[in-house]
């Protein structure tokens, strides 16, 4: 396979376990719409498309069944208030939306405040038992890969079936040395009962940034993970990369930076 047939199949890859996302603070339904109409491509369908809980019902009535819904909780600041937690969660349920993406109170966990970040899990985990929850850990927030190894483990403990990196909202976003900590716990708690994921989110807009992730997946859950049902990438402008390979345009050039 030469460089460019390479491309492609990471491509490919990338597009379907895309998270589609917008969360901008002006987000419309326009925006939401237009956001929709992408997802159901030229080159195939993304894994799902990520939104605020308002949103949540405009995206799953635009979109067909195969693109599942994601919206976020507790987002961005991984508030302690388990109240709040609780009802994003809900309302993200009721909207009949697949997916929820909530972020860990991790300025709790950075205090030691052990108990709030499990009550915060554990509240959100019963509030949405039917759906897939993808908790967000702020690694660039966490920084020591012991934090990220405790929270990967609480997560876990919890019952989440997907770890993510980031909100996209801080400054530091997904690395590779995070991805490594929090995939290494995965592996660490791999059971053929229970399979869990990994999200990589933020700070990734081209295909060559998304192949490092691929990679890392690769390497430490199999070949087999690298799909949507346990590999997703959280993006926005990544999409239009994917298009300008699979288009045989190359990567995109010049392409404007989308706010995550």
């Amino acid at each position: 396979m030469n460089d460019e047939q390479n491309l492609q199949a990471l491509a490919r890859q990338a597009l379907q376990s895309l998270d589609l996302t917008s969360l901008n603070d002006n987000d419309s339904e326009d925006d939401i719409a237009r956001l929709c109409r992408r997802a159901d491509g030229p080159f195939g369908r993304v894994a799902a498309v990520c939104v605020w809980p308002r949103f949540a019902a405009l995206a799953r009535a635009s979109l067909p069944g195969e693109i599942a819904v994601a919206a976020v909780a507790n987002f961005p600041d991984g508030s302690a208030d388990v109240a709040r937690a609780v009802r994003d969660t809900l309302q993200i349920v009721e909207a009949g939306a697949q997916e929820v993406d909530l972020v860990l109170p991790y300025n709790s966990l950075m205090q030691g405040d052990i108990a709030t970040v499990t009550t915060v899990l554990n509240d959100v985990r019963k509030a949405c038992a039917s759906l897939k929850l993808k908790v967000i850990l702020e690694t660039g927030c966490l920084v020591d890969p012991a934090l990220i190894a405790t929270a990967s483990d609480l997560c876990i403990a919890a019952g989440a079936d997907f770890l993510k990196t980031s909100t996209g909202k801080v400054p530091v976003s997904a690395t590779p040395a995070a991805a490594r900590t929090m995939l290494e716990r995965i592996a660490h708690h791999a059971s053929s009962t229970r399979a869990i994921g990994f999200k990589a989110s933020g700070g990734i807009r081209t295909v060559r940034d998304a192949a490092v992730y691929i990679g890392l997946q690769r390497e430490w859950l199999g070949p087999e993970a690298v799909g949507s049902a346990r590999f997703r990438i959280g993006a926005s402008s990544l999409l239009d990369d994917i298009e300008s390979i699979l288009g045989g345009n190359g990567p995109a050039q010049g392409a404007p930076r989308a706010a995550y």
